[in-house]
């Protein structure tokens, strides 16, 4: 199951990761990091089960082959499993979002009426999100330059007669909105609260679509919303006429993306060289494409991931 260069994949479902995959004790509520950073030979490297998050797991695990490890991958469907396996030993490293994740472990740590640790600053950010992983035992590696947000868009046409190019675009030219978003969007800051604060814009209402659904775009697409939230690497924006509105005032928390791995088994060094090549030269544009490959074009994620790689001179 281990062969170098084609990781083999794992799918567990809830109950089988906890009741008989997990291979050691949680270091939930430990408080200190008691275990010398290390470096085992076999890792495992986890996805999230979602395109994103499934090519980045086959990068990490292309490059730490390379690096001289044996890799498997292990598909969780949410964080509140595959985190705990994280620090159990199970997973070994996983791809990450700082202010998201830096937000949830504050959460898991202080409780949910926590204030958020997470912000438009990344240094912030990342010191947060050291401070809180520490001592469950994880080490959070550098950031990287690709970036998965919340974002904004409207149709090309919309664009073009009210003259956009950004949020603040938007907001100095007047023009009411619907938008298109989940419905928590009416009372989280950087949704339509930020918007209208922050830039002005004139939200009349939210139409509760979920974040980045067909159903949201297609909305905006025939002209009943004019707005529509997603995310940054958004695969699917050009087959619904829509562009990207950028977010000059930085409403949107710093969600880099970020490699994070078991202090104990993967923290010694040399798996933060591999991954960290990956981190440099990794664009939000580069991760959009790759979406789109796998999402429109039907692409296998590991085929995807193998040619970027080597057209970046990562891999042979």
């Amino acid at each position: 199951m281990k062969r170098r260069g084609r990781p083999a994949v794992c799918v567990l479902t809830g109950v089988l990761l906890l009741a008989g995959c997990v291979t050691g004790p949680s270091l939930e509520n430990r408080g200190e990091v008691t275990a010398s950073p290390g470096d085992s030979s076999r890792l495992t490297v986890g996805s999230a089960g979602f395109t994103e998050s499934d090519l980045l797991a086959q990068m990490y695990a292309l490059l730490l082959d390379r690096a001289g490890y044996r890799t498997s991958l292990l598909t969780v469907a949410n964080r509140e499993l595959y985190e705990p396996a994280l620090e159990a030993g199970q997973i070994d490293v996983v791809a990450e979002y700082a202010a998201t994740f830096a937000d949830w472990l504050n959460a898991k740590t202080h409780g949910t009426d926590a204030p958020a640790v997470g912000s438009p600053d990344l240094g912030t950010t990342m010191t947060a999100l050291r401070r809180l992983a520490a001592p469950r035992g994880l080490t959070v590696l550098r950031p990287g330059r690709a970036v998965d947000q919340n974002a904004f868009a409207v149709t090309r046409d919309f664009a073009r007669r009210h003259r956009l190019k950004t949020l603040g675009d938007l907001g100095a030219s007047g023009p009411a909105v619907r938008l298109a978003a989940g419905d928590e969007c009416v009372r989280r800051p950087y949704c339509a609260p930020g918007l209208k604060k922050t830039y002005g814009i004139d939200v009349t209402a939210v139409d509760p679509k979920g974040v980045g659904t067909t159903q949201a775009k297609r909305a905006v697409q025939d002209g009943r919303d004019q707005l529509v939230l997603t995310t940054t690497t958004d695969a699917t924006l050009d087959d619904f006429g829509l562009v990207l509105l950028t977010d000059d005032r930085h409403v949107q928390n710093a969600d880099h993306l970020v490699p994070v791995v078991n202090r104990s088994r993967a923290g010694g060094g040399r798996a933060a060289k591999a991954l960290n090549r990956l981190n440099e030269v990794l664009t939000t544009a580069d991760l959009a494409s790759m979406n789109e490959q796998v999402d429109s074009w039907r692409r296998l994620p590991r085929d995807v991931a193998r040619r970027y790689l080597k057209d970046k001179g990562l891999l042979k």
